[in-house]
């Protein structure tokens, strides 16, 4: 898909596209020149059209006008972008989605969008925005649909007409010269492309099936995103992870006769970094429970437990092509957790690579298993300055925060808003939870360190507070991604199924401190 923004003046009545998309703000139906322009070129259809819809410009309003040649786009979406004083930067992605998305079933092929005006400075992020909804609107896992279910995206070029003030002159010609913000336009496309092509290998990660999702098909995966992107990797199996002393992680893998992988990446950049990030991803490529076993409908959607190392993987894939000035190590700790004859039981006491001891008292909760043996890796071997853990770890945190918002706990506050302000910037949703140390009590084991559960109340938070055993001094962030993991339905960028979220607020995450 290419993305241009015009630099000739051109008349958007005489512009050929096969649709072109036009994005008005709330109430500000009248003060758009270009509306007034294409109204005009088509005898004030448009204007008609508006008040028969009822468009006042309200969120998810939207209609479909065909101009039978009367102008050289085959047809106008007219989309509505809420209030002016609500609009975030990122919404340009969720009204771009809006706008694929209505094109797509009419088999357009090219595209012009019309934003409203916007800062001046803002065409770099508008670039990037508009090419993330674009391309994550047209995704599709369509790798096991056969005859007409599966439905090729002809959309092949989509211009931007215009993104900010004095593109679009307010004579009522409407004319798209716009010389000044093409190159600015142009950098923002590199990196939207680099973002939605990691989270659509997010997406691939965790919609494809735990038959052919293995620890080791995610480990060859991981080789083929190293080559590609002259990444280091090391993979681990399951003697080296038991010479290391991972009990943890191999009582997690030892029900399942696929054998673990411990995936180790490694991006490092030109210059001497800045600092070291570690970026753990929960990968547990199908989770039955193990003997604590799921119900059929709590195992329905199991294969996207290793959704955080998705996250991460694809936000590995973005940072390679964008480049960054930290150095950056992707950890995930992969395994199935089956019920097999060899599973680890309820009352078991295994010691993690830390040392630390561990009373077991709910196979369901092995994915806080795994992480405390990658945190212990990352803080022994790699050293790092910050840590962030991306986890569906606790059903608790999506009963807690609802489907859309991901849990965020952390023992360093300042690593705390440096990524929830890069989550407001890439557009996901993320709320800070607390960490009591009083709630810590439930977690207190007679015959270990600590134990592997607490109760129903607060699952989430004592979920963290197991997890910050782990941790030492490090500066930490954990996010529990349990519910935003995955759509039940379509939504701007997102379709039903993975939604590849964390890998925008990572990119976002370690740009921003660039």
């Amino acid at each position: 898909m290419q993305f241009t923004f015009p630099t000739d003046a051109q008349e958007l009545a005489t512009l050929r596209v096969d649709a072109c998309a036009l994005i008005l703000f709330e109430g500000e139906q009248s003060d758009s020149p270009v509306l007034r322009a294409l109204d005009h070129a088509l005898s004030n259809v448009l204007s008609s059209v508006l008040e028969e819809e009822q468009f006042t410009g309200k969120k998810n309003q939207s209609f479909t006008l065909h101009t039978h040649g009367k102008v050289g786009t085959s047809r106008v979406l007219v989309l509505g972008a809420g209030k002016r004083k609500d609009f975030q930067l990122n919404d340009v992605r969720f009204l771009t989605a809006r706008a694929v998305r209505m094109a797509n079933p009419t088999r357009v092929r090219s595209m012009g969008i019309v934003l409203p005006a916007l800062d001046s400075d803002a065409a770099e992020r508008v670039g990037q925005f508009v090419s993330e909804g674009a391309l994550l609107a047209s995704y599709q896992f369509d790798k096991y649909l056969t005859g007409e279910r599966k439905k090729p995206v002809l959309l092949q070029d989509v211009l931007l007409l215009p993104a900010v003030p004095g593109a679009v002159p307010t004579a009522a010609s409407a004319s798209l010269a716009s010389a000044s913000h093409s190159e600015a336009f142009q950098r923002g496309v590199t990196r939207g492309r680099a973002v939605a092509q990691g989270v659509a290998l997010a997406r691939d990660l965790v919609n494809e099936g735990a038959n052919q999702m293995t620890p080791r098909h995610l480990a060859t995966l991981a080789d083929q995103l190293a080559r590609e992107r002259g990444l280091e990797l090391s993979v681990l199996g399951p003697q080296e992870c038991r010479e290391l002393g991972m009990n943890l992680f191999l009582a997690v893998a030892q029900g399942s006769s696929e054998e673990p992988r411990f995936i180790h990446l490694t991006y490092r950049p030109k210059e001497t970094p800045r600092r070291r990030v570690v970026l753990i991803g929960k990968s547990v490529t199908f989770d039955s429970g193990g003997l604590s076993i799921k119900t059929v409908e709590g195992m329905l959607d199991m294969k996207m437990d290793m959704g955080g190392g998705g996250a991460v993987l694809g936000a590995m894939s973005a940072l390679s092509q964008i480049g960054c000035v930290d150095e950056v190590h992707v950890l995930c700790a992969a395994t199935e957790n089956m019920p097999g004859g060899a599973a680890y039981k309820l009352g078991d006491v295994l010691r993690g690579l830390n040392g630390k001891t561990v009373e077991i008292n709910n196979t369901d909760a092995e994915g806080r298993l795994t992480l405390a043996d990658a945190l212990s890796y990352a803080v022994d071997r790699i050293k790092p300055d910050v840590i962030l853990d991306f986890a569906t770890l606790t059903g608790a945190c999506e009963v807690a925060l609802g489907s859309h918002t991901a849990g965020l706990m952390s023992t360093n506050q300042d690593a705390a808003n440096a990524l929830l302000g890069a989550a407001r910037a890439a557009g996901e949703d993320m709320w800070q939870l607390p960490l009591p140390e009083r709630l810590g009590e439930v977690l207190k084991s007679d015959i270990a360190d600590i134990k592997q559960c607490g109760d129903r109340k607060g699952g989430c938070i004592t979920a963290a507070l197991f997890l910050k055993e782990f941790v030492g001094d490090t500066p930490w962030v954990h996010v529990d991604m349990a519910g935003p993991v995955k759509a039940t339905q379509e939504w701007g960028h997102h379709g039903k199924g993975a939604t590849g979220f964390g890998v925008a607020s990572i990119v976002e995450f370690l740009l921003s401190r660039s």
